[in-house]
């Protein structure tokens, strides 16, 4: 048996817990979060939304189908730290290369396990998402004033600009599944892998391209080197309020009246180019659990989601925007938060989850049949008919 080395975690508000490193062992600090998924693990950790975030996993049991190469949403793990209660002593599944545990450490992921995350969750819920620190070995062993002052010295989220140090460096096509009917352009703000993919099996050719890319690229990344058929703004990390280049573009799109389709980060940019607010939530939503209400359907969705900023706004709010009107058109049902966007007189809609959802729920995939039904010309306030039913068919990709 491999020897238990002691670990210190220590929050913003001098709250401190005790337990054994969980991976690789040193110091890290981030903003600490939680995560309400049951399952999934692998996709949380490569989700470069969670850049800077220390995720508290509220899953007592962690780690027990191992690590696989197959479900990857990037090439790396992007939180800044992990912290469980029980992790799996052996991991057990057919597609499992190595524990949880291994990867971590060769990654350079400080973990903490032994942690009474039930009781550090109800903490932040209460009293909202914080910095946080995780100190292993040699590191937990320093005076606890220079512990904390380490974790209060840490970035704050608000104001940050995060995006362009998750984005691709270069531009690559994802090719459509079968023969091609449309191109979108997808900005990538911390894109996950899956997305590409669910729209390339709709028959759509994506080229994903970086988050500082100019709107006269936009404009020339077609297959023909002109104006692609449709634009997607994906999920990423930081406060779209310091994102001021890609809201720019994004007007730019909007102006033109090319089909938009937004998700997470991408709702945020889209409220804000429509000339609504964002704001901080106090402990966010992350999770593969979370229920929505998509107004004009009154269907229920459980959704996967992970964001700490929301749009400003009320269910069902109709308002002017430069590029005509704009209606919240899906919210939480926890909360009340606005989940979802939809212009009415541009083809432009967006929503604050995950529809890809890898791992969770398919409840959202019909979204992707609405972007593809904006392209081929139905305007964005007819993809619901009167009677409250979409006008595409749904379908689990």
């Amino acid at each position: 048996m491999s020897r238990r080395v002691p670990a210190v975690l220590v929050l913003q508000d001098g709250r401190t817990f005790h337990g054994e490193a969980y991976g690789h062992v040193g110091q890290t600090v981030g903003e600490a979060v939680f995560s309400t998924g049951m399952t999934g693990y692998q996709e949380t950790l490569t989700d470069p939304s969670y850049h800077r975030q220390v995720v508290v996993m509220t899953a007592p049991h962690v780690g027990n189908t191992g690590y696989n190469d197959e479900d990857q949403e990037s090439a790396r793990i992007w939180v800044a730290g992990y912290v469980v209660r029980d992790p799996a002593r052996v991991p057990s599944n057919w597609r499992s290369r190595r524990s949880l545990a291994e990867e971590l450490d060769a990654q350079g992921v400080v973990g903490i396990s032994g942690v009474d995350t039930r009781a550090l969750t109800r903490h932040l819920r209460e009293r909202g998402a914080m910095k946080v620190g995780i100190f292993s070995g040699p590191a937990a062993d320093q005076p606890a004033a220079d512990l904390l002052a380490a974790v209060t010295g840490a970035p704050d989220m608000v104001g940050t600009d995060l995006a362009s140090l998750v984005s691709t460096d270069e531009s690559y096509v994802v090719p459509a599944v079968g023969e091609r009917r449309f191109s979108v352009t997808a900005v990538d703000l911390g894109i996950k892998s899956m997305t590409p993919h669910r729209l390339a099996e709709r028959g759509i050719e994506v080229t994903v391209v970086p988050s500082t890319v100019t709107l006269e690229q936009v404009l020339t990344s077609g297959p023909d080197g002109g104006a692609p058929d449709g634009v997607f703004f994906s999920n990423g990390p930081g406060d779209p309020a310091a994102a001021t280049h890609e809201i720019e573009v994004l007007q730019g799109v909007l102006e033109r009246r090319i089909p938009f389709f937004g998700i997470c980060y991408g709702n945020q940019l889209l409220g804000r180019a429509l000339g609504y607010g964002t704001y901080k939530l106090k402990y966010g939503h992350r999770g593969i659990n979370q229920p929505v209400m998509d107004l004009a359907t009154r269907k229920v969705e459980v959704t996967a989601h992970n964001h700490g900023f929301a749009v400003e706004g009320t269910a069902g709010e109709v308002r002017d925007t430069p590029y005509g009107r704009a209606e919240v058109s899906h919210v939480g049902l926890n909360d009340g938060v606005v989940e979802g966007l939809r212009c009415l007189d541009a083809p432009a809609f967006s929503v604050q989850y995950h529809p890809e959802a890898a791992a969770g729920p398919h409840d959202a995939s019909y979204l992707f049949d609405r972007f593809v039904d904006l392209m081929d010309g139905t305007p964005a306030a007819q993809l619901v008919d009167d009677q409250g039913e979409t006008d595409t068919t749904e379908k689990d990709a």
